[in-house]
């Protein structure tokens, strides 16, 4: 039984991390390569938005309907998005491209929601929820890792159209599996009780938001997923942005950074569920936290090496690959830090209260995203990274108070520092 949520919610998580992939990998090499500025670049990450307003409609999705019409409906409208995609011209079409891309984001933001929900309520005890967070961060990095750097290899002899052909046939897949899994048979009766109550609390919004915020934990959680990853977004958005500009072409990017990176950050994800069964979230997250304070460290030290030699692409990728080895693991302590605190809810809206953790966690690094852009063109890379490493420093301390004083303090006790 166990298998059989770990595969499905695998799945689930691998299609949500596609859109990503687009965008975070093969979208902002293409508009590099085409002479686009950093500014521009950066700008392209309004597409994520729906990401950020996916907690409006959370409770809507939580208290009405089951969960298996939610996933086969999102799911399958992706399949089409990707058929009439396959038909658009990019080269001339570009923001019919914009706009086929923001509905995938925007059907992939209420899929993620239905998701949450059925991880939260088919996960329990320390040890599933170890390894559903792992298969929920790996499954979503593998989905970006086929996407972005899978496709971005491949595209330039395949094309445009076979691409999203492929993507179409994927989404409609899964949607058939969704459709008979039988981990959701449970769904129906549950969808069909909260359905008869659910108007009522999704027309007096303000009574879901008191409960929310009153679930234990949830205001150190919401500062905490909101500016984690302030830092190390920067760095991972623009140092391939650097070595782009300095030291690798770009398919020699969609290699380094989408795929072997890429890989390293799913390594990690997986090394954290290991973890996880061996040491409390709290003890792991001081020690990684320092861990990442030192890659940054090293990877801002290599910006001053202007000339392209081989022993400066070797200490690039190195630093590609520890850096998300270490983000990837991050997450997966995240994730899991955030469904132990939306288990702490009453079932009625813990979709809606993972949504907004996940929905805070996707603001902090989708404004940072946004603005880094700019700051390296205005100040240049130097001095953009040292503020960087300032922020991953400020995390780093953030995460060592909670464990000495914070809400974290409880999970240290009887481990060795």
């Amino acid at each position: 039984m166990m298998n059989d949520k770990l595969v499905f919610l695998g799945l689930l998580y691998f299609i949500q991390g596609i859109p990503y992939g687009l965008q975070s990998s093969l979208l902002p090499v293409y508009l590099r390569g085409a002479g686009h500025s950093l500014t521009r670049i950066s700008l392209t990450k309004i597409l994520y938005f729906p990401w950020v307003l996916k907690v409006l409609w959370a409770p809507l999705v939580d208290r009405t309907g089951t969960k298996r019409c939610w996933l086969v409906g999102t799911v399958a409208a992706l399949a089409l998005t990707c058929l009439v995609s396959a038909t658009i011209s990019p080269d001339v079409q570009y923001m019919v491209v914009a706009g086929s891309l923001l509905a995938m984001n925007l059907l992939a933001s209420v899929q993620d929601i239905a998701a949450d929900g059925v991880a939260v309520r088919l996960l329990r005890g320390q040890g599933e929820l170890g390894l559903g967070n792992t298969v929920q961060v790996v499954g979503y990095k593998a989905g970006s890792l086929f996407a972005g750097g899978g496709l971005l290899a491949v595209i330039d002899v395949a094309g445009w159209g076979w691409m999203f052909t492929l993507l179409a046939c994927v989404y409609g897949g899964v949607a058939l599996f969704v459709w008979g899994a039988p981990v959701l048979d449970g769904e129906s009766a549950r969808g069909q009780g909260e359905g008869r109550r659910g108007p009522k609390d999704v027309m007096q919004p303000w009574k879901v938001w008191r409960k929310l915020l009153s679930v234990p934990g949830t205001l150190w959680t919401m500062f905490y997923v909101l500016t984690y990853k302030l830092g190390e977004q920067g760095a991972i958005t623009m140092f391939p942005l650097f070595l782009l500009d300095h030291h690798m072409t770009a398919r020699e990017l969609g290699v380094w950074n989408g795929v072997v990176a890429m890989a390293f950050s799913i390594c990690g994800s997986s090394f954290g569920g290991f973890l996880l069964s061996q040491y409390s979230i709290g003890l792991l997250m001081r020690r990684v936290f320092m861990m990442r304070t030192i890659s940054m460290v090293f990877q801002s030290s290599l910006l001053v090496v202007l000339e392209p030699s081989p022993l400066m692409k070797g200490m690039a990728v190195l630093s590609l690959s520890l850096q998300h080895f270490i983000a990837g693991l991050i997450t997966t302590l995240t994730f899991t830090t955030m469904m132990n605190c939306t288990q702490r809810a009453e079932e009625s809206i813990q979709a809606t209260h993972y949504s907004f953790l996940a929905t805070l966690e996707v603001l902090g690094k989708l404004s940072f995203s946004a603005l880094a852009g700019g700051m390296v063109d205005t100040v240049g890379f130097p001095i953009a990274f040292i503020l960087f490493l300032f922020l991953t420093s400020s995390s780093a301390l953030h995460v060592w108070r909670a464990t000495e004083t914070g809400v974290l303090k409880e999970q240290l006790k009887g481990q060795p520092l």
